[in-house]
């Protein structure tokens, strides 16, 4: 005898077997006791949550033979309940929208539909997918759709429900099929299971929930799938090798790496994975879907009911999301969705998932338009460096969080000297990189020119110049570090090579003001600002105009004096 696959052998025979949509079960049995049996119904979801399977349990209960009138309870037994139950009843004619979609084919059913049923009460046509349907063939539809036979009643199923013309939506009684619950799919997974005397690991029905992404056809699919396989006890082990899915261990340690900014760590991780023979685009599947997982249990916390996690997944992301904060991974989700559809058609499929995991691992490297127009590195880093790697085994608890570091003994025992300062500056830079990544990389081109007096010169070459700079705005933090680094406050001084004098410290900015619509225009209009909103894929929310700084106010007022008495500016001799 052939096999019958598990999607057909347990499909719902009746409304009180219907499984998730219970809702809509008990609208149709009440229409059907009161005699209020619409002439025609759309059922729209998505696919496998039952729409064809409630279509057949609807006509069961209108043409059972065995009843004087439609009842909400079929015999299943008569010929008719039989042959709508394997889809070859002379009276419920169920046609495919997707290959029956021409005029001709809705012309053919019209003629057809004169002649009553056979032995049955009604002539019941489901059509599925009709949203395949031309609109030729909608509109031949239309006039015995709003006026049928008494004998005739149609009950149509899509997936689209927005390509079905609203003309005829409007002749239908529409009913929305929602998607399965997890623990909707995970219950009737452990019912079947259990009569088909299956050994199972608990945590495969997760996983199957998980992977069936609310159709229950898929999971019955899957669990199919996984049954031929001929091994028992059936194990999360064996879905990911069936199904050639990404095990989660290996994408937990190419998280870690993102996570401690190790490009030569992510790098390898990402070959190992391609190199066990998963595709680009199945590992940004699988990392978006990790990532999704680490904002939900970041934003809503462990005991969200939109998780679909084990318990021991549960302890092993929360450990690994301490490593995150929630703004990182909510840009690390949208930007692996733009790298899922770019891979797509690329024959560099590789290399760009490659840039992308390192753009996530060194996120504060890269500035963003606000900071580019104000020489400003990245407001906040996306991921918290500072944070210890946890153990990433099943059940390990979240990493404790870190103690304030001490200072040295060795200078908190005596006055902070040039030689103490020189001796531990590298030690200095690797604390404040733990901080600042870019801040510490800037500092590194200058050298320690002296100390006295608790004032630290610092010395840059004119060939740096914009590091000196750089550094020169930021000297309050720096300053902060100092101290919490060597336990004493300093006072930084920065030198050019050849110059003795200090700079002064920034002033305060003037505030900025709103800027008018031509200078909108203007300003939106520029070919750099254009090539820099293009490049970084921005588009902008607020132009003002900055007031210009006393030096080129000065410089200004210069240029005007010099126009107006008609005499050419001087050049500099540098």
């Amino acid at each position: 005898m052939a096999y019958t696959v598990l999607a057909r052998r347990y499909r719902s025979q009746t409304f009180d077997d219907v499984v998730g949509q219970e809702a809509v079960a008990q609208t149709l049995k009440n229409a059907i006791l009161s005699g209020r049996v619409a002439h025609a119904y759309l059922f729209t979801g998505t696919r496998g949550v039952g729409k064809t399977t409630m279509a057949r349990i609807l006509a069961k209960s209108l043409n059972c033979l065995k009843s004087k009138e439609p009842t909400v309870h079929p015999c299943l037994e008569c010929d008719s309940c039989r042959s709508i139950h394997t889809g070859d009843d002379i009276d419920v004619i169920e046609i495919d929208g997707a290959s029956n979609n021409k005029v001709e084919h809705v012309r053919e059913l019209i003629a057809n539909a004169i002649y009553r049923p056979a032995r049955a009460r009604f002539k019941i046509y489901i059509i599925d997918e009709v949203h395949m349907l031309t609109s030729s063939a909608f509109n031949a539809l239309l006039k015995i759709l709003e006026e049928p036979p008494d004998y005739v009643k149609f009950i149509f199923a899509t997936t689209e429900p927005n390509k079905v013309l609203p003309t005829i939506q409007s002749r239908c009684q529409r009913f929305d099929f929602a998607a399965m619950n997890a623990q909707t799919i995970t219950a009737q997974l452990r019912k079947i299971l259990q009569q088909e005397q299956v050994e199972y690991e608990e945590d495969l029905l997760v996983h199957l929930a998980r992977l069936a992404n609310g159709s229950m056809r898929d999971a019955l699919s899957l669990l199919d799938q996984l049954l031929s396989v001929g091994q028992r006890p059936l194990t999360v082990a064996m879905l990911m090798e069936c199904m050639g899915r990404t095990d989660r261990r290996h994408l937990l340690k190419l998280a870690e790496q993102i996570a401690s900014h190790s490009a030569p760590g992510v790098l390898a991780e990402a070959a190992r994975l391609l190199e066990m023979g998963q595709m680009p685009v199945t590992i940004c599947d699988a990392l978006i879907e990790l990532f999704r997982d680490l904002m939900v249990l970041k934003a809503a916390g462990a005991d969200s009911g939109i998780l679909i996690l084990t318990e021991a997944e549960k302890k092993t992301l929360a450990g690994l999301g301490d490593l995150f904060d929630l703004p990182g991974l909510i840009y690390a989700v949208t930007a692996l969705e733009r790298l899922r559809w770019m891979i797509r058609n690329s024959e560099s499929a590789r290399y760009l998932l490659e840039a992308s995991l390192l753009r996530l691992a060194l996120s504060e490297h890269f500035i963003g338009l606000d900071q580019l127009a104000q020489g400003q590195p990245a407001a906040v880093s996306d991921i918290k460096k500072n944070a210890p790697l946890p153990n990433l085994a099943a059940g390990s608890p979240p990493p404790a969080p870190s103690q304030p570091r001490s200072v040295p003994a060795e200078l908190s025992n005596g006055p902070l000297t040039e030689a103490a300062i020189k001796g531990r500056w590298k030690e200095f830079l690797a604390a404040l990189a733990q901080r600042n990544g870019i801040l510490a990389n800037y500092l590194t081109q200058g050298t320690v020119a002296g100390f006295a007096d608790s004032v630290l010169a610092l010395r840059f070459s004119s060939s740096v110049l914009f590091a000196a700079e750089f550094c020169r705005k930021r000297h309050e933090e720096i300053q902060r570090a100092l101290q919490d680094f060597f336990g004493s406050r300093l006072t930084v001084r920065f030198e050019l090579s050849g110059e003795t004098n200090v700079r002064p410290a920034p002033k305060a900015a003037p505030a900025a003001v709103p800027a008018t619509r031509q200078q909108r225009i203007e300003a939106l209009d520029d070919p750099q600002v254009q090539m820099i909103l293009k490049e970084l894929n921005a588009t902008p929310t607020e132009i003002v105009e900055l007031p210009a700084s006393e030096e080129e106010s000065k410089q200004e007022s210069e240029d005007e004096t010099l126009e107006e008495s008609g005499a050419e500016p001087m050049e500099s001799e540098e």
